[in-house]
């Protein structure tokens, strides 16, 4: 079975054990072949995760990976918080983190640039709109974004 396959069947098991538990998946990462593979789960919640809900949908998700073979072969399954430079990958992230300090780079140049690092202002309509310094807005489509994470502030 291929890597693509085994993520997205992996992804569809956390998502449920996840959400039952009310807690995000964040991201699911298989890596390796047939004879280790190593999968990397991440969550979250609103005030974020803790090494107890991490242990818990580790067990759950484990388990179920293991009565339905999902995953061929050895591998190794590791569960943790997306950490303080999480990725954004979905619009209810941009949502949800409107007015945190974010980095982001586009698949097609804005005003000349790929690269904007600024305040988050949210997500309309399919348009992400980022304040780059007071009151200078920059906006692009969702479509748009080859990578996009929180930026750490102390």
């Amino acid at each position: 079975m291929a890597l693509g396959n085994i993520q997205e069947k992996i992804a569809k098991i956390a998502e449920r054990v996840a959400s039952s538990e009310g807690i995000e998946l964040v991201e699911v990462e298989c890596k390796g072949d047939t004879g280790s593979r190593f999968v990397r789960v991440y969550i979250d919640k609103p005030g974020g995760v803790n090494h107890t809900d991490c242990e818990l949908i580790s067990r759950q998700l484990g388990t179920i990976l293991d009565v339905e073979e999902v995953v061929p072969g050895r591998y190794t399954l590791e569960v943790s918080s997306p950490g303080l430079d999480r990725k954004l990958l979905k619009i209810s992230d941009y949502e949800r983190f409107s007015g945190k300090k974010v980095q982001v780079k586009l698949r097609q140049p804005v005003d000349g640039r790929r690269q904007f690092t600024g305040r988050l202002r949210g997500c309309e309509q399919g348009e992400v709109a980022i304040e780059l310094a007071e009151q200078e807005l920059v906006s692009f489509p969702f479509a748009n974004i080859q990578r996009a994470s929180l930026v750490v502030e102390f």
